[in-house]
């Protein structure tokens, strides 16, 4: 049975906030399991390449055999060696390992707030530095009012920090992740990149960079690791919901939003994310929501809404 092309984007919209609200509230329960924060990383590398990089061979395959030279790091990639690195340490590597060792410090309502409330911000803030993108009016108040969102939270936790306390350590992190998944969009952006090739650079990037040297530093108890402690169903389920599902799955899904919605109502639908995985961090989670995350959640979503608006208007138009 063939679905219509706006049944196909409406199923990709629910799967993409799904995946996104569940990647937050999965990642912090996992805190509390065996595996550390670069097992997981790991395992999502792992799960992620099992699909990715058979797929990325066959997709070079015609070239391959025609006798041209085609991609980098060994046939691996699709793209050339320089776009590669420079993605892959943002979006397949350094994103990973910020967000998950944040889980091991902060709530998910935080993450909530900080990682995909502050994309528009770092993404915006990029695109006007590197490829001169104006920032209008509208988007500026946007930007204001995520900021303020992100002080209330972050704010917060760095206060406490003089007690005593390491939820900012997770919050800064949360920020930076948000940072390095902004400066991966504005690569593919830069440069055209078709997104399902440039998601198997990324994953190409990270086995061959992060999975030989985690091995050898764990070998040589220089990093430690849990892996070995594990069960074996803990490791698949990160490596499938983390692998397949946040990094194959949701950049299909994604990829097929914005081809349905554009890219201003696709940031629209993605609004959801903070708000739902706030309140499923309460439900599923048990954490509380105070005053401030409350706050800081509205004027993010606000702030996304806010930004986004004058684009929807003109794109009616």
């Amino acid at each position: 049975m063939a679905f219509s092309s706006q049944t196909v984007g409406r199923l990709a919209a629910v799967i993409t906030v799904l995946i996104w609200t569940s990647f937050i509230i999965v990642a912090r329960a996992s805190a509390s399991h065996v595996l550390l924060p670069l097992d997981i990383a790991c395992a999502r590398i792992i799960g992620a390449s099992s699909i990715l990089l058979p797929w990325a061979w066959w997709l070079m395959r015609a070239e391959r055999q025609s006798g041209h030279k085609v991609g980098s790091l060994l046939g691996l990639s699709p793209l050339p060696l320089r776009i590669t690195v420079q993605a892959g340490f943002f979006g397949g590597f350094l994103y990973a390992v910020l967000a998950y060792i944040g889980f091991f410090y902060a709530p998910a309502g935080h993450a909530s707030v900080l990682m995909p409330g502050s994309l528009p911000l770092w993404t915006t803030l990029l695109m006007w530095l590197f490829l001169r993108e104006q920032i209008g009016l509208n988007r500026a108040i946007g930007l204001l009012m995520i900021v303020c969102g992100d002080v209330l939270v972050g704010g917060m936790s760095l206060l406490k920090a003089f007690e005593g306390g390491e939820v900012w350590i997770g919050d800064v992190l949360f920020m930076t992740a948000a940072f390095c998944w902004s400066a991966y969009s504005v690569t593919v952006r830069r440069y055209g990149l078709d997104a399902v090739r440039a998601t198997m650079a990324i994953t190409a990037f990270a086995l061959v960079c992060f999975v030989p040297g985690y091995a050898v530093l764990v070998s040589l108890d220089v990093l430690p690791s849990h892996m070995a402690q594990a069960s074996w169903s803990e490791i698949v389920f990160q490596a499938v919901f983390q692998g397949v599902g946040s990094v194959v799955i949701s950049g299909i899904t994604f990829t097929q939003m914005i081809r349905a919605y554009g890219p201003v109502k696709s940031t629209m639908i993605t609004a959801l994310v903070p708000g739902l995985s706030a309140l499923g961090a309460v439900v599923f989670l048990g954490e509380p929501l105070s005053w401030n995350l409350w706050a800081g959640l509205a004027l993010v979503t606000g702030g996304i809404l806010f930004g986004v608006r004058q684009a929807l208007v003109k794109q009616s138009t």
